[in-house]
């Protein structure tokens, strides 16, 4: 089940929002217990709703994390080293990951090598990148005591399985919403703040991402020879904001379902497209997997905080190999990570873009930026090498139909989507946020109206049955 869908706008999150506010607060003392179970019970027939199956594997982990933390409380209680149970811990959800995600891209590759294997056909359970890391987070914060460890193993499923973040993320730190487990407050501010937020991801996502996909997909598909270059740019592009859009609008989502039922999840999202280094965007994209690596990996190697530089690089590399290898079981992630490892190593330590015209240095890391998206989206290298040759080669022309086609039709799509991908927003708030009387008045009907109009299109959009990819799902 997809936000962007029917079944969940109009039947799953009205259900589950009635049942929250409505019975399960008559139940006086109970009534949060009752809550977190209702909550429990929606995320896992939510994820039960496409593959039934996989909701096992989800409980499996649910249940093998609550263990390992109560192991993890036990030796700290007892002044024990907990080096054992967190090995554990990090060998059964990495090895749960890699017989779903890797194991057959690993046998493949084998038996390229010559060695002859049966490869099955494992298919991917929905979001199992998102929450394995989720509870990971839960045993090595309760090691690390930014957490109390949950004796209630309905409380550890709600935090690993919670449905607004568990397909798509954010990546939500144990530490983070451990106190409102059991002691959140719900408020109108909250709720309302959330429905907005909600709006404009359902926005970001169905108006904005899926159309931009129809571009990016033709693009992508054209066979070797057939790609113009101008096409080949204006599908990179397009993929570029697609990918933004569809992931930040998941995220909008999340993060405001989330305010709906009183849990605040950090931000995933800032703004990265208008960054003037490849460091700076890797501190405004999918912040959550970065402060997740930052916090897990790059910290405990000792970060930049080393006595030697190689053992800065050894650091970086080994991230952001696994922050390659984290997007998916293919080539193309692999050296899309190692990529950007380059890339930040010649920023850290050769000064790339350092003292240049600020706008040069943003058009320099929004062109980079760019390229690696074309190495993410395809799905072999043998298509992307093809696709970036296309973009400085004319292999199929330096223009064609094609292009003209889809750049007219979707002018208006295109322009919205760079317009938004910088803070205006905030802009415009700040500018009219001293506005009084009548004109604050205004100020809050157009914004009322925007919304309440954005709800009605992309509802439209929803109900139409539009074309409706989901890039993170294979993730």
């Amino acid at each position: 089940m997809l936000f962007s869908s029917s079944i969940f706008l109009f039947l799953f999150l009205p259900l589950m929002l009635l049942g929250y506010y409505g019975p399960c607060r008559l139940f006086g003392r109970w009534s949060r217990p009752v809550q977190n179970l209702l909550l429990l019970v929606g995320s896992l027939l939510f994820y039960a709703w496409g593959e039934p199956w996989f909701v096992l594997v989800m409980m499996a982990s649910i249940l093998a994390n609550y263990g390992f933390g109560l192991w993890v409380h036990t030796c700290k209680t007892a002044g024990r080293s907990t080096r054992t149970p967190i090995v554990l811990s990090v060998v059964c959800n990495l090895g749960l990951m890699f017989v779903f995600k890797y194991l057959t891209f690993v046998l493949t590759e084998l038996g390229r090598l010559g060695i002859s294997l049966t490869v099955p056909v494992i298919e991917l359970p929905l979001g199992i990148s998102f929450f394995t890391f989720q509870a990971m987070s839960y045993v090595l914060d309760v090691n690390r005591g930014r957490g109390s460890v949950q004796r209630n193993p309905l409380k550890v499923g709600l935090y690993i399985s919670f449905f607004p973040q568990l397909i798509a993320g954010p990546i939500v730190k144990y530490e983070t919403v451990a106190d409102e487990i059991d002691h959140r407050r719900e408020n109108w501010a909250d709720f309302s703040s959330g429905v907005c937020r909600f709006i404009v991801g359902m926005g970001k996502k169905v108006i904005l991402a899926n159309q931009l996909a129809v571009v990016a997909d033709f693009a992508y598909a054209r066979p070797e020879g057939y790609l113009s270059t101008g096409l080949a740019w204006l599908g990179a592009l397009c993929y570029t904001l697609q990918i933004y859009y569809d992931f930040s609008g998941y995220s909008d989502m999340a993060i405001g379902m989330g305010r709906m039922f009183g849990f605040h999840f950090l931000e995933n999202f800032n703004y990265p497209y208008i960054s003037r280094s490849v460091t700076e965007f890797w501190r405004r994209w999918h912040i959550s997997l970065s402060t997740w690596f930052r916090d897990y990996v790059y910290f405990p190697l000792g970060g930049s905080r080393v006595d030697a530089r190689w053992k800065h690089i050894r650091n970086l590399f080994v991230v952001w190999l696994l922050t390659g290898i984290w997007h998916g079981a293919a080539w193309t992630f692999v050296l899309w990570g190692l990529y950007y490892f380059v890339l930040l190593v010649l920023e850290k330590f050769c000064g790339l873009g350092r003292g240049w015209p600020a706008p040069f240095q943003w058009a320099l890391t929004f062109l980079l930026v760019n390229l690696g998206w074309v190495l993410f989206r395809a799905e072999h290298l043998s298509v992307a090498i093809p696709y970036l040759t296309a973009m400085v080669k004319p292999l199929g022309g330096w223009w064609d139909g094609y292009a003209t086609l889809f750049l007219t039709d979707n002018l208006p799509i295109l322009a919205a989507a760079l317009l938004f991908s910088a803070p205006l927003a905030p802009w415009l708030g700040r500018r009219t946020e001293h506005w009084t009387g009548a004109a604050a008045v205004v100020r809050e009907t157009v914004y009322a109206l925007g919304l309440v109009l954005l709800l009605l299109v992309s509802a439209s959009f929803i109900v139409k049955g539009t074309y409706n990819p989901f890039i993170y799902s294979n993730f």
